[in-house]
């Protein structure tokens, strides 16, 4: 299957079909934690992975958190504080989201959602491109994707643009693609 779309829409339904499985913080995870880190954790669209446990783990060192903010498909997203005890707005694509006068933070560490992922680290998205630019824009953070174990394929084949990810949790493992 070259097709992305295509991809997509398997990998969407093998996800939306697995059990709801709370992913496990690995220990390499935890290691990499320090007071003060950024970390860019999400809120979970459907049926994407909760990384509720790795931003409590974050919590817990005393990291800060950030959430994506969207506004179109064209515009970057913006990572922005996020105070857990704040409500959230609503954004476009069903997102929930800091509202946009939060502030902008830089993160160290960017949890990603991923709708398929191979183990040399490409992934696919939801295809607007909003991580691989956000990757772009934060070339020193470490890029760690969630997934499920159903969501891994052989192989896909990046685009140019496409950046890859250092790790990838899922339900069943820890996967370093990079150092």
């Amino acid at each position: 299957m070259s097709d992305k779309r295509a991809i997509r829409a398997d990998l969407r339904a093998r996800r939306a079909a697995a059990p709801r499985t709370p992913l496990p913080v690995p220990a390499a995870f935890r290691e990499r934690l320090q007071p003060g880190l950024i970390v860019a954790s999400y809120v979970p669209v459907g049926s994407e992975v909760d990384p509720a446990p790795f931003a409590t783990a974050a919590t817990q060192i005393g990291c800060v958190l950030a959430l994506p903010h969207v506004v179109d498909r064209a515009t970057p997203l913006r990572f922005l504080a996020w105070d857990v005890e704040a409500a959230l707005a609503d954004g476009p694509f069903g997102l929930s989201q800091p509202p946009s006068h939060a502030r902008d933070l830089a993160p160290d560490i960017i949890l990603t959602p991923l709708v398929g992922f191979d183990r040399h680290g490409n992934r696919i998205g939801q295809g607007a491109g909003h991580y691989d630019r956000a990757f772009a824009a934060y070339p020193n953070a470490w890029r760690v994707g969630l997934a499920l174990a159903v969501q891994e394929v052989d192989r896909l084949v990046p685009d140019p643009w496409d950046v890859p990810l250092h790790a990838i949790a899922t339900d069943t493992e820890w996967i370093v693609t990079a150092p």
